[in-house]
């Protein structure tokens, strides 16, 4: 078994003309790039040349559409990185239906929330039937009592329903794509219905614009085909232009990182993209050395996105990787959102990582001012921040205040964008979307950010933000000034703000804290204190929680809203509070004692 080549030598690179992804996809089928799945362990599992997917999708289509279903119903499809899921979804396409991907259960909770979430996006889409690999089936049939699923199957079952008489009529221009469930990172994930025409145009946009793809690129990936970075930038927009994708699982990467860049370096892939997180998980694993034989040299597009972007990370990994032929220069800041179908902003290509560097004092804090650092005075609290690009053709950000006023540049506002691919609404839920999609067509990404010559600069979310005695404070300048201590993780730290009995918000930061010992642990304890004193001026409640404690969105981003709730609800309580594992700590301090 060989992986599918790079390149179609005989069907011509073609990145536009197509209006679904059904076309997108017949024509792909006429070369011979495709998906390769590699296993855990980085070993090739499954080829699926496009002209197979074609085939498969299309025979997989006549059976659901034998099923009974009508036109426009929604398909849930537990989005495994497998080549079951990527066959489902573009068998709706191909049958008429809406595919609606549903996230693995990776570190949501455990099997009662996982259920609970299947159940709460099955409600919401009304799903008729769902689709899960064999393991996950009996959950899935869990999550689907007392919802509109008539039927639980997976792919390999289908196979084998009847087919129908008459001919399959694919999805068209004007009609429904898919629906993407947000992350959920502030509140419980909304279905964004994207059409055709969004996904051609963000697809085109992505390709043409943003990357600059060419016949000779391939892709790698691992990140997971629920979220819109993997679904969109790492699955449907390499269908569209012909690129060949070899996925490695989201598992298999948070458990050996590594993985990616061997992927990489062994089939020469040039287009790859990943959150902050993953170049410094990399980073921390190479800590010993790069692995021998790494080639990074072909890598041309090593993109960021899908959370906040630190340059002090993606710096630590070009050092790392620069024995290895990785060029800084490949790194590509972007901005994107599913309300968007994916990509709004990029950074210039082959520039790497450009920074603004401002004040974080009275300017940023009172009077929401970028000011930038004047080199000539002494040097004062600062904060750099990422520069995400300026929007692709077609597509416009603005800054505004409250009340919906564009600000000039430098000024922190929420950031509002308008192109042509965003989402007519969230589905089912006008509620939701009037509270985003404003009069005047724009979208209000629930992001805060600023421009500088044109470039958009993000600082967080709109309910993220603490404000306390008239300033505003980045809970992420805080979370990461922790995450430098000994003993604590990137991913360890949320920081929020509740109202106190006085109505005046109060600072909490919950640690996940693997210290046992008592001394250890209020050691810890006067040190987040006095790290957040240092960086945000303010005194907190610090909260040694246990470990895993934080809840994390499907896409791996930290829920600070649900971190908050469970805080409030109790279920969230200092290590010391608990009077058993007091007990155990004095213990092993006698023991260590003696």
């Amino acid at each position: 078994m060989k992986p599918t080549p790079t390149t179609n030598p005989l069907l011509p690179f073609r990145a536009e003309g197509f209006d679904t992804l059904a076309a997108g996809l017949d024509y792909a089928a006429q070369g011979e790039t495709g998906f390769n799945f590699f296993s855990a362990r980085g070993e090739l599992v499954e080829v699926l040349p496009y002209r197979t997917l074609r085939e498969r999708a299309l025979d997989l289509a006549s059976r659901l559409a034998g099923r009974g279903l009508d036109r426009g119903d929604r398909v849930a499809i537990v989005a495994e990185t497998s080549a079951d899921f990527v066959t489902t979804f573009f068998a709706c396409q191909y049958a008429g239906l809406v595919p609606v991907p549903l996230p693995l259960c990776i570190n949501i909770g455990g099997h009662d929330a996982y259920v609970q979430r299947l159940r709460g996006m099955l409600v919401s889409a009304s799903a008729r039937l769902a689709v899960a690999p064999g393991d996950l089936v009996a959950t899935l049939k869990e999550a689907a009592e007392t919802t509109g699923v008539v039927e639980v199957a997976t792919a390999a079952e289908i196979a084998t329903w009847p087919a129908a008489d008459e001919p399959v009529a694919p999805l068209g221009p004007d009609e429904p794509c898919y629906i993407q469930y947000s992350s959920g990172s502030t509140s419980f994930p909304r279905g964004v219905l994207v059409t055709q025409r969004a996904i051609a145009a963000n697809a085109h946009a992505i390709s043409v614009y943003g990357l600059k793809l060419g016949p000779t690129d391939r892709c790698t990936s691992w990140l997971p085909l629920y979220h819109d970075m993997g679904l969109v930038g790492c699955c449907l927009t390499p269908v569209m232009n012909q690129i060949t994708v070899d996925y490695l699982p989201s598992t298999a990467f948070a458990r050996r990182p590594l993985l990616w860049l061997k992927l990489l370096s062994d089939l020469g892939g040039t287009i790859s993209f990943g959150p902050t997180f993953g170049y410094e998980l990399c980073t921390r694993r190479a800590q010993s050395g790069v692995p021998e034989g790494l080639d990074l040299s072909r890598w041309r597009v090593a993109g960021i996105g899908g959370e906040m972007i630190r340059g002090n990370v993606l710096a630590e990994f070009a050092e790392r990787f620069r024995e290895a032929g990785f060029d800084e220069r490949a790194f590509l800041p972007s901005y994107g959102l599913a309300e968007a179908t994916l990509a709004v902003t990029f950074a210039p290509l082959g520039q790497g990582v450009a920074v603004d560097t401002i004040d974080r004092g009275r300017a940023l804090e009172v009077e929401r001012r970028a000011v930038p650092v004047d080199e000539t005075r002494p040097a004062r609290a600062i904060r750099s921040f990422v520069l995400c690009g300026r929007p692709m053709p077609g597509y416009a950000v603005e800054i505004r205040d409250g009340h919906g006023r564009a600000l000039p540049e430098r000024c922190v506002g929420r950031v509002c964008i308008k192109g042509p691919s965003l989402m007519q609404g969230y589905f089912r839920n006008d509620v939701a979307t009037h509270a985003v999609l404003l009069e005047d067509g724009w979208l209000d990404s629930g992001d805060m950010g600023y421009l500088v010559d044109g470039q958009l600069v993000i600082t967080g979310r709109t309910k993220d933000l603490i404000i306390v005695g008239g300033r505003n404070i980045w809970p992420q300048d805080v979370e990461w000034a922790v995450e430098q201590l000994d003993g604590v993780r990137a991913g360890d730290v949320a920081a929020f703000a509740v109202n106190g009995d006085d109505d005046r918000e109060r600072v909490v930061v919950v640690v996940q804290c693997r210290a046992m010992l008592e001394k250890a642990q209020e050691e810890l304890r006067a040190a987040v204190a006095a790290v957040v004193r240092r960086v945000a001026g303010v005194e907190c409640e610090v909260v040694l929680a246990p470990t895993r404690s934080l809840t994390f969105t499907t896409s791996g981003k930290l829920s600070r809203a649900a971190v908050k709730a469970d805080y409030l609800s109790g279920a969230i309580r200092d290590v010391t509070a608990s009077p058993e594992r007091r007990a155990r700590a004095q213990l092993e301090q006698l023991a260590v004692a003696s």
